[in-house]
């Protein structure tokens, strides 16, 4: 009788905490058409390719309180790379780099965040070309505020270098690019 006269109320305690932590969090919904993934990678050590993503989708979680609850969730299809030249992206989507069909998807989903309201580190899963990864994305918060619309919009931009035998892509590209360049521009509409 005494531990359930004790107990009930830290759970409910704990409920109406929970609760009141969710209710202040700002949920928001990517905007694809004002969002980017860009990367750049050497070609040959004299001159960088620059390449995008076009389709990306993703929700994410931002409260200016308590900014190491952010959280993040992308999703990237992979066979939208545009590089500006057709015959180079159809190679890109074959099973020397992406293989699009097998995997045509890339997903990062964010573990922590390490920083202040302004920006600071992530640190998250990525899955591309099948492998999951951990990395991690230097990232910065653009601004937040109303729409023209009626809404309400956040955004953050990120950096990051991946290398690509990291995630099983290992296609001959000399010594000077083995890695890539990316920057992110992420968007979104609150929920």
């Amino acid at each position: 009788m005494f531990v359930r006269k004790l107990v009930l109320p830290l759970f409910v305690a704990t409920l109406v905490s929970l609760w009141g932590a969710l209710a202040f969090a700002a949920e928001y919904k990517v905007d694809p058409g004002h969002s980017f993934i860009e990367f750049r990678i050497k070609h040959l050590g004299y001159s960088w390719l620059y390449g995008r993503f076009d389709t990306i989708s993703g929700e994410f979680g931002h409260d200016p309180a308590k900014p190491e609850s952010s959280r993040f969730s992308i999703e990237v299809e992979t066979a939208s790379i545009n590089t500006n030249h057709a015959e180079r992206d159809k190679h890109l989507r074959s099973k020397d780099f992406l293989d699009v069909k097998k995997f045509p998807k890339s997903i990062f989903k964010s573990m922590s965040f390490t920083g202040d309201a302004k920006g600071g580190v992530i640190e998250g899963e990525l899955i591309l070309h099948g492998v999951k990864k951990k990395i991690s994305i230097n990232v910065e918060k653009v601004g937040e505020g109303k729409d023209p619309w009626g809404g309400y919009r956040a955004g953050f931009i990120g950096k990051t270098t991946l290398s690509l035998k990291d995630f099983g892509i290992t296609y001959n590209l000399g010594p000077a690019s083995k890695t890539m360049e990316f920057e992110l521009g992420i968007e979104g509409t609150k929920k």
